[in-house]
């Protein structure tokens, strides 16, 4: 078995936290990482604070593997994700001239290239630009910290650019199971088939059926496939038992 490759998302925004702005990246980061063998342990969400997002970087990076942060590297007074996360390494920040050239050749009238635009250049000294064609402000890489922006579209864009350079563990395999009965009904038995394959981890997920009954979907994930399917064979043991009893 290789390494264990763990993740934190921290999302960034006052929009997110007061409902204006749903959040649309933590999904699409965490099917994004389970795909290329990541596994995504936290999310946090945080205010456009200064000390808050300082505490929660800190927190995220000294625990997994890798942090991604979405929002805040915009151009406007309360985009401090840049100067928050240069604050959190302990290293300065300034206009990046690569960046500054970028937006010259984009903004060609000397009025267009005003002081908020010129906020989107500013990068924490050390760290590496993710940037493409199509990405006019980049985001960041350092140390173990990927900043992104905030926008899907272009967070996705950074995304498939940053992912070629991570460190990738094992995939997470899983298998589904219909349960066709209640999740009360099959929890004491669950706990127990848990217990008994511990390298693996059983999820009970209820929904209400095609007939609008209560039913239970059974997600069970391993990284080996044998201990997969062992316990996969004995949640659909258990549940023909439990059928032959009704």
């Amino acid at each position: 078995m290789g390494d264990i490759i763990t993740a934190g998302v921290l999302v960034i925004g006052d929009e997110i936290l007061s409902g204006r702005t749903k959040d649309k990246n933590i999904g699409f980061i965490a099917d994004y990482l389970t795909n290329i063998g990541i596994d995504l342990k936290e999310a946090r969400i945080v205010a456009d604070d200064e000390a808050d997002i300082v505490a929660a970087l800190n927190a995220l990076r000294s625990r997994y593997t890798y942090v991604f942060t979405t929002g805040g590297i915009g151009p406007t007074h309360d985009d401090i994700t840049a100067d928050s996360v240069a604050k959190a390494h302990g290293v300065g920040i300034d206009h990046h001239p690569e960046v500054v050239a970028r937006f010259r050749e984009r903004y060609k009238n000397p009025d267009e290239l005003n002081e908020a635009r010129l906020r989107m250049a500013r990068i924490p000294a050390g760290a590496e630009l993710i940037q493409s064609a199509t990405i006019l402000a980049p985001g960041f890489r350092i140390g173990n910290v990927i900043v992104m922006a905030g926008v899907p579209s272009i967070m996705q864009a950074m995304m498939d650019i940053i992912a070629p350079t991570l460190q990738a563990g094992e995939r997470m395999l899983s298998e589904s199971v219909r349960g066709d009965c209640r999740e009360g009904d099959i929890g004491t038995p669950l706990r127990a088939i848990a217990e008994a394959h511990p390298d693996t981890t059983i999820g009970s997920y209820p929904f209400l059926d095609e007939n609008g009954k209560p039913n239970t979907s059974l997600v069970v994930r391993s990284r080996d496939q044998a201990k997969l399917t062992a316990a996969v064979d004995a949640v659909k043991a258990m549940l023909a038992g439990l059928k032959a009893t009704l």
